[in-house]
């Protein structure tokens, strides 16, 4: 497995419909595949998640941390990363 590892497979798994009104995978093997496929990116920290946001364009000088951690595309990763999938 790539960049994703076991844990931030099952986040997306379990989480999955917080972006998706239908599952997009059942197996580890079909999320890592959606993953790589849709280019979904792990970060360290909120400030990246913020930083990813600004380089593709988006409007969030306003947002708050707390926002940012709640937005659709960002799934919170139990060691403490960032998943973020755009759909």
């Amino acid at each position: 497995m790539n960049e994703y590892d076991e844990e931030c497979l099952l986040t997306f798994l379990k989480n999955q419909s917080q972006l998706f009104d239908e599952p997009v995978a059942e197996t580890l093997e079909e999320a890592e595949a959606f993953l790589e496929d849709c280019m979904a990116v792990v970060v360290e920290s909120l400030d990246e998640v913020k930083e990813y946001f600004e380089e593709i364009g988006a409007d969030v000088e306003e947002m708050s941390k707390e926002e940012l951690e709640e937005a659709s595309e960002v799934f919170v990763l139990p060691n403490g990363k960032y998943l973020i999938v755009e759909g």
